[in-house]
This record gives C-alpha cells, sequence and structure tokens, in this order.
C-alpha cells in the first residue's frame, strides 16, 4: 500500500524562511502531527546557505550585501551553495518511518533513486549516484565543487547537492537543483573557493546537462512524478498548517535570522 504523503509547492522565499519552514514541517511531522512531507520551493532574493559547521569567515560578507545576497545558515550539515535559479526539496519523515530506515547513508541513497529518477523524466543522460573516492571529494568552501558519496550526477558532473540532518524523532533531507545560470557564480562571494573553471568542470545546471532552459513548474512535476514512483508515495497536496507557520515564524526570528545562529562559527 502506498506511503500517503503531503506535497507542498511553496514558492519562492529568502534564506531563513525557507530553513525555518524547513524545520517547522520537519517538528511537525516527526511529533506525528502532520504526514510526511516533500516541499518544493525557491529562493527569493538570491541567499548563500552555509552547512551548519561551516565557518562563517568563509563568506565575502560585503561582498554579499553588495549585491543583495543574504547568507543563512541551515540546520543540515554540508558545504556553501548560493540558490537563485533552482528548485529545492526538502523532505520530512518520522525516524521510524520505512523511507527513513537504516543510517544516513541508507536512507540517502534511497532519496537519491528519487532524485534520479527526476532528472532521467527530464531526459539527462548518464544518470547515477555511487561512492565517491576520497581524493575526488571537494576540498574547499563549495558544495557543487565535487560530489559526495551518493549525490546526484549526470551527464558527467554534478547536479543535485543534498544534506541530512537526522534526530531521535525525525529526519529532514533537503536538496538544491541549480536550473540555469552560472553554476560557479558563487565563488565571487567566498574566501579562498576554488577557481569558476574547477567548479564549472565538475558541476552543472539542469540547462547544462540539457542544451535547453525546464520551467521550475516542469521539474517540480517530474520530482513529483519520479518520488511517487520510487519511494511508492500516494501524494496529496497540501500547505503549511496555522501551527507550522506559526513554528516557523518563531524559527525565524529567534534563529534562522538571527545573528547569533548565522556566525556561530
Amino acid at each position: 500500500m502506498p506511503f500517503e504523503f503531503r506535497l507542498i509547492y511553496d514558492g519562492a522565499h529568502d534564506g531563513a524562511t525557507n530553513m525555518a519552514r524547513d524545520e517547522a514541517i520537519s517538528r511537525a511531522v516527526s511529533a506525528r502531527r502532520q504526514p510526511p512531507t516533500l516541499r518544493l520551493y525557491g529562493w527569493e532574493p538570491p541567499a548563500i546557505s552555509l552547512g551548519q559547521s561551516q565557518r562563517i569567515d568563509s563568506v565575502d560578507e560585503a561582498r554579499c550585501r553588495a549585491d543583495g545576497i543574504d547568507i543563512v545558515r541551515r540546520p543540515t550539515g554540508g558545504l556553501a551553495i548560493l540558490h537563485a535559479d533552482e528548485l529545492t526539496y526538502s523532505i520530512s519523515l518520522p525516524i521510524t518511518h520505512p523511507i527513513a530506515e537504516g543510517d544516513l547513508m541508507t536512507s540517502y541513497r534511497r532519496i537519491a533513486e528519487a532524485i534520479m529518477g527526476a532528472l532521467r523524466l527530464l531526459g539527462v543522460p548518464d544518470v547515477g549516484a555511487n561512492r565517491v573516492a576520497k581524493e575526488d571529494k571537494a576540498k574547499g568552501p563549495v558544495c557543487f565543487e565535487a560530489p559526495s558519496d551518493y549525490e546526484v550526477v549526470g551527464a558527467g558532473r554534478k547536479l543535485v547537492g543534498s544534506a541530512q540532518w537526522r534526530r531521535v524523532d525525525g529526519v529532514l533531507q533537503h536538496g538544491s537543483l541549480p536550473l540555469r545560470g552560472d553554476i560557479a557564480r558563487i565563488c565571487a562571494y567566498l574566501r579562498d573557493a576554488p577557481s569558476p573553471a574547477q567548479v564549472r568542470a565538475h558541476a552543472a545546471t539542469l540547462q547544462d546537462a540539457l542544451g535547453r532552459l525546464v520551467s521550475w513548474d516542469a521539474v517540480a512535476e517530474a520530482y513529483r512524478r519520479a518520488f511517487a514512483e520510487a519511494l511508492d508515495i500516494r501524494f496529496i497536496v497540501g500547505v503549511l498548517t496555522a501551527e507550522e507557520l506559526c513554528c516557523a515564524e518563531e524559527l525565524r526570528a529567534t534563529k534562522y535570522a538571527h545573528s547569533e545562529w548565522t556566525r556561530r562559527r
């Protein structure tokens, strides 16, 4: 019998709001007040998100302010991502859900199968997700410099960067698929970044991989179909509840838009 999930098409929000909404949904799902949830969303204005343990001094804050780029810290790990013209997904699960079974990497690989399915539906060639040799992993502050274990690649380059947060009662995983633009533009906003040429050699946007532009709505539909098929899900389209919105507003004010959280490292 398919798993029943809520599907939220959530539009575009600033970075602090996006991270607060992901955590608010995850809290409600982990407490069994809401069903497992897939949220699809965008970013406005553009923002750099830092991994939970990444140092703030890796970012050129003055350059970000000058260009209207927000800075936010994720609840998940990993390296810096510039979120601009992209589709972001987040999946929230109770820790006991079958999709969350096993350790972090086991569930990560399970979700990667759904993401690969979405890219195949969109026509991306040579889609895969495998272990990566230690010497081939990113050594700088940029998430898209190189793939990590089981991150999704296509047409020979990294396409999706994902990270997971496992707690005693729940799992939150979210990830970014850049749709268009220069995949290396983040280099201008980070200190000690790899060269733009190095990033472009290892990562790509969906437009780069396909040679054509695909709309956000078309990518969202591919994600819906692929997650349903790969993970045996029946989706019911919904929205954040009043409780979740209230929680998100509090998390935004006290955590994700607060300098104490953003500058904690």
